[in-house]
């Protein structure tokens, strides 16, 4: 399992930004996948998961915020950011299960005025 997420930055608070995450080494139509992500200095939360049908689901802090979805035909997650708040600020990562055992080396989402 290879996963490989890119798209962080810095941005402004109410900013956006589009994380995405290449999938390689399994099938990935055929699993559900999450974003977790990991605050300064505080342990691993589950942001969001889609099905294999697309049909995504969300922590109650990004929800309305934030909005998951995939490309089968591409093996690739995304992660669309918009109204992001500075509790935001955390180093994302996708994985292949919620509690994030299985995942890539993040990208670095931080939101600073």
């Amino acid at each position: 399992v290879q996963l490989v997420e890119s798209g962080g930055g810095e941005v402004q608070p109410g900013g956006s930004l589009r994380l995405s995450c290449v999938a390689s080494g399994f099938a990935f139509s055929s699993v559900e996948m999450y974003w977790v992500r990991q605050p300064p200095g505080k342990g691993l939360e589950w942001v969001s998961g889609i099905t294999q049908r697309s049909v995504g689901f969300y922590a109650d802090s990004v929800k309305g915020r934030f909005t998951i979805s995939r490309d089968n035909a591409k093996n690739t997650l995304y992660l669309q950011m918009q109204s992001l708040k500075s509790e935001d600020t955390a180093l994302y990562y996708c994985s292949t299960n919620a509690s994030g055992a299985t995942r890539g080396q993040g990208t670095q989402v931080t939101v600073s005025s």
